[in-house]
């Protein structure tokens, strides 16, 4: 077998049909597009025009509306900081932070900041530097002797807005 011989197997491939070829082709005159009008023509961006009625999109009612100055913030349960002392991935000693969080592995990026949440069994005496904390966790961690100190985040954009939120 030489290369010249190499071919696809019988009805493996078929030819690409070539519109507006004239009548005698199958698909002449208007190329398999109707008859004149908007869609017979290149360059159709008609999606949601319902022929002058007044389309669905704006029939409807606008709802909702997005906070400019809303926080993106990590959560983080304290039963999951525990299993990372455990595993001495944090260390007891150093005050945890964002930073510390992230290189821990147990949140991927630092987005607006860390809330801390109460779910789960804290036994570790540590102190926490978070954005927000519910109060089961703060509860919790002074419950096992740390302490919780809340900060804003440094450098937390805040979505659309263009200075910071001075809250």
């Amino acid at each position: 077998m030489k290369l010249n011989q190499i071919s696809d197997n019988p009805g493996a491939t078929k030819d690409r049909m070539r519109v507006g070829r004239g009548i005698g082709s199958g698909k002449g005159k208007t190329a398999g597009r109707g008859v004149k009008g908007q869609k017979a023509r290149t360059g159709v961006a008609i999606k949601g025009f319902e022929g002058g009625q007044m389309p669905l999109h704006r029939r409807l009612p606008k709802r909702g509306f997005n906070n400019l100055y809303a926080q993106d913030l990590n959560e983080v349960n304290l039963g999951r900081i525990q299993e990372a002392v455990d595993a001495g991935k944090l260390d007891k000693a150093a005050t945890v932070t964002v930073e510390s969080l992230v290189a821990a592995g147990i949140i991927a990026r630092p987005r607006d900041g860390v809330k801390l949440l109460g779910v789960g069994e804290l036994t570790a005496k540590l102190s926490f530097e978070v954005t927000r904390a519910s109060k089961s966790a703060v509860e919790a961690v002074e419950k096992a002797g740390g302490s919780v100190t809340t900060v804003y985040a440094q450098g937390a954009s805040t979505r659309g807005g263009s200075e910071a939120a001075s809250a």
